[in-house]
């Protein structure tokens, strides 16, 4: 049986996830109000006491929840191709997404953590330290954003054949031309500036209208506000072939995407 045909197990197992995803935020934010040191990894992206520490708050967490599921995280051991490739079951995690943001102390960062089934994520929590805000999703459920103690469902605002200007989430450390270009091409466009996966809860929101992504990203990146989007009304596309993304991969690299909110055309 496939576990997203189980609503009830999933939405018991959301709640814990994002018991995890809080208890992920505190470490953070312990580091975040403090000075702490920055290295550079391999790839030249930043790794802070943040990082680490969310993570090993995150998979000991998902673990004792489901002990028999792989976990793709940023900040563990790679799990080889071969061995993960026959697991319908996974989870995808980035214990700090934004760590440029996390660095540069402008509070645009967050904890996404996503249950995969075959290849697709059936299981989002979007947590964002440092407003205290948690964003999540079932599949087949809806998307939900919690702040303050209030609890609202998500929805994609609808994009109109007839528009003419749009609202584009970009990226704040990574805009580029040919992303200027590729949005240009939709019509006028109002750039809303944004760090990590907060783009797509955005999007979610019906803050804005798309966010184009042409450049490198990992699954973990994507794939607990892909869910979220989805659920939404959105779309989570390849930018070339305009199907939805997918996950667990060979490669853990995503292609060049676009996220929309709700359009039927």
């Amino acid at each position: 049986m496939l576990i997203s045909e189980d609503k009830y197990h999933l939405i018991e197992l959301v709640n814990e996830t994002i018991v995890i995803a809080r208890k992920a935020a505190l470490a953070v934010m312990e580091v975040y109000i403090q000075d702490f040191d920055v290295t550079i990894k391999s790839d030249t992206s930043p790794l802070t006491q943040a990082d680490l520490a969310s993570n090993k708050i995150i998979v000991a967490g998902l673990k004792g929840l489901t002990p028999e599921f792989p976990i793709i995280s940023e900040e563990s051991d790679e799990i080889d191709f071969e061995i993960r490739k026959n697991h319908r079951y996974l989870w995808c995690v980035d214990p700090l997404d934004g760590t440029k943001e996390f660095v540069n102390k402008n509070g645009e960062f967050a904890i996404n953590i996503a249950l995969l089934e075959d290849g697709k994520p059936i299981l989002g929590v979007v947590g964002l330290p440092a407003v205290n805000q948690v964003s999540w999703a079932v599949k087949g459920y809806g998307a939900f954003l919690e702040k303050d103690g209030m609890v609202c469902r998500l929805q994609c605002k609808e994009i109109l054949r007839t528009q003419s200007s749009f609202n584009v989430v970009c990226s704040r450390s990574h805009l580029d031309k040919d992303t200027v270009a590729y949005a240009e091409r939709f019509g006028k466009v109002n750039w809303m500036p944004k760090g990590s996966s907060m783009k797509f809860v955005m999007i979610a929101g019906g803050e804005a209208d798309f966010y184009p992504r042409l450049g490198p990203t990992m699954e973990w990146d994507t794939a607990a506000p892909h869910i979220i989007v989805e659920e939404a009304g959105g779309k989570v596309l390849d930018k070339n072939t305009m199907r939805p993304l997918t996950y667990n991969k060979e490669s853990l690299y995503n292609p060049d995407f676009v996220v929309f909110g709700a359009y039927n055309y």
